[in-house]
């Protein structure tokens, strides 16, 4: 497979994100949207690889990671402004769709972008994230829970957020992320702390310092409902549920779906948390790959 290609693009005045490309640009291009404070080599290479395999696949760095532009210091932004980033990345390399794959807050970007630009959009994954929705869930004996009530994180998570990041060096701060993708992990796949170690190395390595922006968490989340856009969406989307997430957990993907363009397709990945461990990059592209594939291409199970 050739070498990934890497390009600057400026999505706002003084913006610059990193974008790398791999895969055959003739292809359908395939733009895989991070979480939260995550730098777009938070997609492990053999995911990005396996994807490449069909599509043109696009990752790139959030304001604020890896090699973007930390902007927020200098000019606060709102979150839906990095649902903005998001088509400005496809004009700047010249796609005029993408399929979109968005985990976390790449999730709720993604709901974003299908709804405020559908034109922009072939299909949409989404896992790991909440429905941009008021309406309730709807159980199969006709009850409905509000979307409020729905589960929240986990209190261990909550408390691992609450922590003071402190600067005791980057073995400890490496220490710190693999403690906190212990968690995000879940119980259900075997934790295997130096492959997250070395990922984190990585993203060390990519952005040129090991202190972590909190600029995420401090943006304007305002104007983010999309109930009705959602609920009229006909982009086709794909919902993964991951049983394991502790911080979108069950019954959050099936709401998802539900509440999506009449109904969206759902999808199990056995064992999948709020991470992306070796085991679970097998089912998860062979989930992406068949909903990319067209309707009726993937199983309730990967």
């Amino acid at each position: 497979m050739p070498r990934p290609h890497v390009q600057y693009v400026e999505t706002a005045p003084g913006v610059r994100l990193w974008t790398e490309r791999r895969g055959d640009p003739d292809r359908p291009a395939l733009l895989l949207i991070m979480g939260a404070q995550a730098s777009g080599l938070g997609w492990p290479e053999e995911l990005c690889d396996a994807l490449a395999a069909r599509h043109h696949v696009i990752r790139y760095d959030h304001r604020d990671t890896g090699r973007s532009t930390p902007a927020y210091e200098k000019e606060p932004y709102r979150l839906t402004d990095l649902a903005g980033d998001v088509t400005a990345v496809l004009d700047g390399l010249a796609v005029g769709r993408a399929h979109l794959v968005g985990m976390s807050l790449g999730g709720t970007l993604a709901q974003l972008v299908l709804c405020d630009r559908p034109d922009r959009v072939l299909t949409a994954t989404l896992f790991g994230t909440r429905a941009l929705s008021t309406a309730p869930l709807v159980h199969a004996d006709g009850t409905r829970t509000a979307a409020a009530d729905l589960p929240g994180v986990d209190p261990r998570i909550l408390a691992e957020w609450a922590r003071p990041v402190e600067d005791h060096g980057v073995e400890a701060e490496l220490d710190r992320r693999v403690r906190h993708w212990r968690l995000l992990a879940g119980e259900d796949v075997p934790f295997d702390p130096e492959y997250f170690r070395d990922l984190e190395r990585r993203v060390v390595a990519h952005t040129g310092r090991y202190v972590p922006s909190g600029a995420h968490a401090r943006a304007d989340q305002s104007g983010m409902d999309r109930t009705d856009a959602l609920a009229a969406t006909r982009v086709p989307v794909l919902v993964v549920d991951a049983p394991a997430d502790p911080v979108a957990p069950p019954p959050h993907p099936r709401h998802l779906a539900q509440v999506t363009g009449g109904g969206a397709a759902l999808v199990t990945v056995p064992g999948m948390g709020h991470a992306l461990p070796r085991p679970v990059l097998a089912p998860l592209a062979r989930a992406i790959l068949g909903h990319t594939a067209g309707p009726g291409a993937v199983p309730r199970r990967v």
